[in-house]
């Protein structure tokens, strides 16, 4: 081996493990901000985001179950800004709180942000306690059924809808005709329905805070929204503050003493072209491209959701 190939091999080698260097520093940063790994040792306070309208639980709830056995995440920040969504998606983040609560021993905070209404409220209900802003919009306690009738276009149209069903509700919400009085009477139980299940979720979480019992919680179960500060006279906060102020009472409520160290879940990698290229199944890439952006497709819509 001659001097110049001695030298390029010495090269080589030296590259090598300058790349090998930074993908092991690229890993350990990773994972020290996904608060698995590498990083800081200690008691720390993890923070997940619950943004936008909910129609699907499962962004939220995967982000919260990475931290569900993570020993060293004492507590859990949840920053709600929402004007709620579906029912049943409000209901599965609720639970996964509870869960967490009960069979991992979290300690979980809702900090809520701008609105923080209906199913963003039903989902604060899941937590130990709760922070808003003066100016949060919470509260709208109660249920939405919508849809639109075109019937009247169809007919302006020349339009004529034909329908073969198998007993006279099967149909129920047609947008193409007028509700009948049975029809209405079905409905409006469903919706009775839901709202008991939201009143007895609220009165569960709050009922003995500020003198709230149920008869006073349904007196405000209206649909009314608060401002933050009305919310806390009322006794469905505990606390006004930012951010910072729910991780500083997380951090608190788990023993963890001056600022604590607060891990995120990692963000959501973007889409490529490559991807578009490369993948055969492109569900998930619309997901990416437009989370929690699909509603059912029913033609009616039940929501915990503030108007």
């Amino acid at each position: 081996m001659n001097q110049r190939q001695l030298t390029r091999l010495v090269a080589g080698a030296v590259v090598a493990l300058v790349v090998f260097a930074v993908l092991i520093l690229a890993v350990a940063a990773a994972m020290s901000r996904d608060g698995n790994f590498f990083g800081p040792s200690g008691d720390r306070v993890a923070l997940v985001r619950l943004q936008g309208v909910i129609y699907d639980s499962r962004p939220i709830i995967k982000d919260l179950e990475r931290f569900a056995d993570d020993e060293r995440v004492k507590a859990i920040v949840v920053r709600v800004d929402s004007p709620g969504g579906g029912v049943a998606a409000s209901q599965e983040i609720y639970q996964e709180l509870r869960r967490l609560r009960e069979d991992k021993h979290k300690t979980i905070v809702v900090s809520m942000g701008s609105v923080a209404a209906s199913g963003g409220y039903y989902v604060a209900c899941g937590a130990d306690h709760v922070v808003a802003n003066p100016g949060t919009v919470t509260g709208s306690i109660g249920v939405i059924a919508e849809w639109y009738n075109y019937g009247s276009l169809l007919n302006w149209a020349g339009l004529k809808p034909e329908v073969v069903k198998s007993g006279p509700l099967k149909d129920i919400g047609s947008p193409v005709r007028e509700m009948t009085p049975e029809e209405r009477v079905v409905l409006q139980g469903m919706v009775d329905r839901l709202y008991n299940q939201f009143v007895g979720v609220v009165v569960a979480a709050r009922a003995g805070k500020q003198g709230l019992d149920e008869a006073r919680i349904r007196q405000l179960a209206d649909g009314r929204v608060f401002t933050g500060d009305e919310a806390l006279q009322n006794g469905f906060v505990d606390e006004l503050g930012n951010e910072r102020t729910a991780v500083q009472s997380a951090a608190k409520m788990v023993g963890i003493a001056g600022d604590p160290v607060v891990v995120e879940p990692p963000a959501e990698k973007s889409f490529t072209i490559l991807d578009l290229l490369t993948k055969t199944d492109v569900s998930e890439l619309a997901e990416r491209a437009a989370p929690g952006a699909s509603p059912s497709g029913a033609s009616i819509q039940f929501g915990y959701v503030w108007k």
